[in-house]
This record gives structure tokens, C-alpha cells and sequence, in this order.
């Protein structure tokens, strides 16, 4: 698995998707003169901006690397060669994941530093009256970067049925939007408010869907890094074993898909 892991880091290498994160990367030198149009939360904007565009990065990283890796293998019938070594088909779909997934926080902690310095320039030029905390800045960044791990699980998933990249890209932009409101969907059905207008037939669908898609809302820290606010410990501890016991289920899934697949 170890083997596979490398291969698919020297892979990514190799497309020049770093070189096109490093081009995307240029666009925080623009943040703090955007920020510093908001003439009283300037440092707080250039917060803002730096992990939205790290978010938005992350999320075209696992989006399409996540659901291309193993449609790749299969049509450049790569898969078939490293299968037909002594290496069975969990561990070489699991070598696939944890390379992208230590692709993924290389490029966190990669941006999250130039994110840094910038956000310190910003904090400099333009002095705040709230004082920033970084471990708090760092926390949102981990849970935004386990976020997408997440979501290269269930765009592998989607790889494992899917004979092209269709269904794993567009279906993972789907559950990606459908995760930001399955909440307060649920909240709302499950609210005297909505006693009389939504249907008794209706609450169990709802409940299905939720508990089904990924609920991403609790790894979004921003507020908590824009406004030094600090995190509840104990939705810290429940988030990170969400994220560990979904994440083993959509492995555990695709392993399974994965097993089954005839490959011609």
C-alpha cells in the first residue's frame, strides 16, 4: 500500500497539478488589497478570503483527483498490470486514497503558510483591535482539509460504479452542495413550524438523506478563526469521529464495489 501511496504522489507530480496550485496561489498577494477595501475589518477580511480560497483549491483538488484517479488506472489499463502483482484490490484502492489524501494536507499546509504571511502583512499594515490566534486559524484549517479528504472518499466511491468520471465528479459536486443544507433541511421538517406544512410522509425521506449524505457543516471553523472565537472542544472531539467513522464506511464501501468490479 506504502508502494501505491508513492505512486499515485509521483502521478500528481507528474500531471503538474502542483504547478497549477502554485499559479493559483498568486492570488494571495491580492487579498490584502482587496481586504484592505473593508476600511474597519481588514485583517478579518484577509482571514476570510485566504481560507475561502484555500477551501475553494482544496475542493477542485478532490473533486477531480478523487473521482479521475481510478478511472485513469482503468482506462490507461494501468490497473490491470498492478493487480496482477501480489497486491490485492483494498490495499491498492486504500494506497490510492491515503496519496491523495497526504496530496491534500502537503497542499494545506503548504498554503495555509503562505496564508499566514499574508494574513501577518495584512495584520501589520493595517492594524486590528482584535488580536489574531493562530492555533485557532490552524484548527479551521485541519477540519477544512479533513472536510475534503471526506470528499475524495465519496467521490472514490462513486469511481468504483462508474465506468467514466461523470457520475464521480458531478456526483460529488452534488453531495458537496447537498451537505451545506441537509441541516437545516432536517431542522426545518423537524420544526414546529413546518408541523402543518410538511407532509408525515415527508419526515422520513428527509431523515434517509440526511443521514446518508456527508454533514460538513461542523468542520467549517472560519468563524471561529475570523472573530478568535474559540471552538467547543466536545464538537471538535464529535467531528473528528465523524469524519473517521464516515470516512471508514465510504472505504469500506468502495472496497467492497471495488472487489465485485469486473475488470475487461
Amino acid at each position: 500500500m506504502l508502494n501505491i501511496m508513492k505512486i499515485t504522489l509521483k502521478g500528481i507530480f507528474r500531471d503538474r497539478v502542483f504547478q497549477g496550485i502554485m499559479a493559483l496561489a498568486i492570488l494571495f498577494l491580492f487579498i490584502p488589497s482587496a481586504a484592505s477595501l473593508s476600511m474597519r475589518q481588514v485583517t478579518e477580511l484577509s482571514i476570510t478570503l485566504s481560507l475561502s480560497l484555500i477551501s475553494f483549491i482544496l475542493l477542485l483538488l478532490s473533486v477531480f483527483l478523487g473521482a479521475t484517479s481510478l478511472w485513469k488506472d482503468v482506462e490507461r489499463r494501468y490497473t490491470f498490470a498492478v493487480l496482477s502483482l501480489p497486491i490485492n484490490r483494498s490495499s491498492y484502492l486504500l494506497g490510492r486514497f491515503f496519496g491523495l489524501a497526504l496530496f491534500l494536507l502537503l497542499t494545506s499546509a503548504l498554503l495555509g503558510a503562505v496564508a499566514c504571511l499574508v494574513i501577518k502583512a495584512a495584520s501589520v499594515i493595517y492594524p486590528s483591535e482584535r488580536a489574531i490566534v493562530w492555533s485557532w486559524l490552524a484548527l479551521a484549517l485541519m477540519f477544512s482539509t479533513l472536510k475534503y479528504i471526506l470528499l475524495v472518499g465519496v467521490a472514490m466511491l462513486l469511481s468504483t460504479v462508474s465506468t467514466s468520471f461523470f457520475l464521480p465528479v458531478f456526483g460529488t459536486v452534488c453531495a458537496f452542495l447537498a451537505s451545506g443544507i441537509t441541516q437545516q433541511v432536517h431542522e426545518y421538517v423537524y420544526s414546529p413550524a413546518a408541523a402543518h406544512a410538511v407532509s408525515p410522509l415527508l419526515k422520513p425521506a428527509v431523515s434517509v438523506v440526511y443521514y446518508l449524505l456527508p454533514n460538513l457543516a461542523g468542520f467549517d471553523l472560519k468563524v471561529n478563526a475570523i472573530y478568535s472565537i474559540a471552538p467547543d472542544p466536545a464538537g471538535l472531539a464529535i467531528t473528528a469521529c465523524y469524519f473517521c467513522a464516515y470516512t471508514g464506511i465510504l472505504l469500506g464501501g468502495a472496497a467492497l464495489l471495488f472487489n465485485r468490479r469486473e475488470m475487461n
